[in-house]
C-alpha cells in the first residue's frame, strides 16, 4: 500500500500533529508500505526515511494553498489512499482531483477554530454548534461538513469528537474512535536528575504546547497568582507568548514562571517526568497528545474538564478535573494536589497504567487497517 501522510507542522515544529504524522509514517515504513509526506514548513524540513514533500509557509495564503492542494493532488496521484492530520480542504481538492480515497485525523472542529482565529466569532466551541459568526462562519461550516463528509473514514482521538462529527452528516459507520498513541521513547533517566537537568526547585507544575488563546494559559497563570510555593515552568511558542509574558509581569509571577520556547518531544517528555504534574487550562479541547504523554511519563495532569480531556483524565484516578475558565477553581485544585502527599503519591502511581492501552503498536496498527480498508474503496 501506498500512502500520502499530510500535516500542516512538521518536525522542528511543536505541536500534536508534528509529533502524530512521524509516527504514523514511522510505523507505515516499518511495516513495509510506501511513505510520502506532504506539508508546510518554514525550511527544508529535517530528513527522513520516505520522501517529505513541502510548501513554504512564507508565501501569501493564497498561493501556499493552491500550492499544497496541487502537491497533495500530485502525490496522491500514485498513492492508494491519503491520510490527513490538517489542511482538509487542500486533502479533499487535491485527493478528489486526483481521485485517491483520504482519510481524516479528526482533532477538532475546524470550522470552529477558523472562526475563532480569523475572529469571526469570539464564545465557545459548544456555542459555535448553533451557529453564529455571520456568513464566513456559515460558509466555514459548510466547507467542513463537506469536506467530512466526502472522506472514505473520519477517526477521532475521542468519543466526544466522533458525535460531533456524526452530527455533522459524518455516517456513523464511516467514523471511529481512535485514541492518540502513547510515544515511543527510551527509557528516562531518574526523576532527581531530569529536575535537575531542568533547574527545577521545589513543587513544579509544567505545561507543553502551542501559546495559543485556545489553551486559556492566563487562568492557569491567574490561579497559581493564588497559590504560595509552586512554579510553573511553560515549553511552546505561539501567538500568545508576549501576551502571557506580560501577564506574568503583571500578576508579579516573574520568579515563578519560566519560558523554556520550543522543546523536542522527547525532551518535552522529560519535562513532564520531572515536574510534579503537568497543567492544561484549555477553554476547549479534544484528546491532546501532551496530556497521553504526560500520563505515560507517570506525570498526574491538572486539567479542565473540556472536550474529550476527561475521557483519558480520571478525576481522583490519574488526575483532577475543574470546570474552564474558573481561575478560583484552578487555583483550588493545585492547592488540594500540593496539600495533599498521600493524593499525589496515588495519582502519580495510577498515570503510566491508566495509558498502557495506547500502546502505539496497537494504536497504529488499527490506524493501518482503516486505511487498506478505504483504499479499496
Amino acid at each position: 500500500m501506498k500512502v500520502v501522510v499530510v500535516s500542516g507542522i512538521w518536525p522542528p515544529d511543536v505541536g500534536g500533529p508534528a509529533s502524530h504524522a512521524p509516527d504514523v509514517a514511522d510505523f507505515l515504513h516499518g511495516r513495509g508500505h510506501g511513505v510520502e509526506v506532504v506539508t508546510t514548513a518554514r525550511g527544508v524540513p529535517p530528513r527522513a526515511r520516505y520522501r517529505v514533500c513541502w510548501t513554504s509557509r512564507q508565501l501569501p495564503k493564497g498561493v501556499l494553498h493552491l500550492r499544497a492542494a496541487d502537491l497533495i493532488r500530485r502525490r496522491a496521484s500514485g498513492a492508494d489512499v491519503v491520510y490527513t492530520t490538517g489542511m482538509f480542504g487542500r486533502s479533499f481538492a487535491g485527493a478528489s482531483l486526483a481521485r485517491t480515497p483520504y482519510v481524516v485525523k479528526l482533532t477538532a472542529d475546524p470550522a470552529f477554530e477558523r472562526s475563532r482565529r480569523r475572529g469571526e466569532f469570539s464564545g465557545g466551541v459548544e456555542e459555535f454548534q448553533h451557529g453564529g459568526g455571520g456568513a464566513r462562519a456559515a460558509a466555514y461550516r459548510f466547507a467542513r461538513d463537506v469536506e467530512l463528509r466526502h472522506a472514505a473514514h473520519v477517526i477521532t482521538p475521542s468519543a466526544w469528537l466522533r458525535e460531533r462529527a456524526i452530527r455533522w452528516g459524518v455516517k456513523p459507520e464511516h467514523v471511529s474512535v481512535l485514541q492518540n498513541p502513547t510515544p515511543t521513547l527510551p527509557e528516562l533517566r531518574p526523576r532527581d536528575e531530569l529536575r535537575e537537568s531542568f533547574a527545577l526547585n521545589g513543587s513544579t507544575l509544567a505545561f507543553a504546547g502551542r501559546l495559543t488563546v485556545q489553551k486559556s494559559l492566563g487562568i492557569a497563570l491567574e490561579a497559581l497568582a493564588q497559590v504560595d510555593g509552586v512554579s510553573l515552568v511553560i515549553a511552546g511558542e505561539g501567538d500568545e507568548r508576549a501576551p502571557l509574558e506580560r501577564r506574568v509581569r503583571e500578576l508579579g509571577l516573574e520568579q515563578r514562571v519560566r519560558f523554556l520556547g520550543a522543546l523536542p518531544r522527547e525532551r518535552i517528555v522529560e519535562l513532564f517526568r520531572a515536574a510534579d504534574a503537568s497543567i492544561l487550562s484549555s477553554s476547549w479541547e479534544n484528546f491532546p497528545h501532551t496530556v497521553v504523554e504526560a500520563l505515560a511519563a507517570g506525570t498526574p495532569v491538572l486539567s479542565t474538564a473540556t472536550g474529550g480531556v476527561a475521557e483519558v483524565v480520571r478525576d481522583g484516578v490519574n488526575g483532577l478535573l475543574v470546570e474552564p475558565g474558573n481561575a478560583d477553581a484552578y487555583a483550588e485544585m493545585v492547592r488540594r494536589f500540593l496539600g495533599d502527599a498521600q493524593l499525589r503519591e496515588r495519582l502519580r502511581a495510577a498515570a503510566a497504567p491508566s495509558v498502557e492501552a495506547y500502546a502505539p503498536e496497537r494504536i497504529l496498527g488499527r490506524l493501518e487497517l482503516v486505511l487498506q480498508d478505504a483504499a479499496r474503496t
